[in-house]
């Protein structure tokens, strides 16, 4: 055996050519033009870090306390289906009720019944916010909203 006998196992995948026509035209992958569509360009650390800082300060308008609404509420949804598969009927439905259960998670005391979903049991939903579709559903099954 000698060197000019001996071939490889696998065989060695060559990079696609860019820029030169075909699949990767125009461009070539390198985006727009500017410094980073150059060959062997490179951004000075300092302007690297300053551009890094951009998209943190977008959307934040003038004055960012007036754009962040501090004040709203986040509700977590529960729906109507969930409610028929784990109360029983007569039961009562309350926030804690629903994290006891496993409803609700995280930190929002605030929940939602939404209408999604049948209902055929009669619970009483206290302390939750309702959707107009969900109340329907829950009164006609002869439960109540408070």
């Amino acid at each position: 055996m000698q060197l000019h006998t001996l071939s490889p196992k696998t065989k060695s995948k060559k990079r696609a050519p860019v820029g030169r026509g075909g699949k990767r035209g125009k461009t070539s992958g390198r985006g727009g033009k500017g410094q980073t569509a150059r060959a062997g360009h490179k951004i000075r650390p300092e302007a690297r870090d300053l551009i890094k800082k951009l998209p943190k300060r977008r959307g934040h308008g003038k004055n960012r306390a007036r754009t962040v609404r501090t004040s709203r509420v986040r509700y977590a949804p529960v729906n109507l289906a969930a409610l028929e598969a784990t109360f029983n009927a007569g039961e009562s439905v309350t926030p804690a009720a629903l994290r006891a259960k496993g409803l609700v998670r995280g930190r929002t005391s605030a929940v939602k019944i939404l209408g999604t979903g049948e209902v055929s049991k009669a619970f009483a939903v206290k302390g939750c916010a309702v959707s107009a579709s969900a109340r329907a559903a829950l009164e006609k099954a002869g439960g109540s909203v408070s």
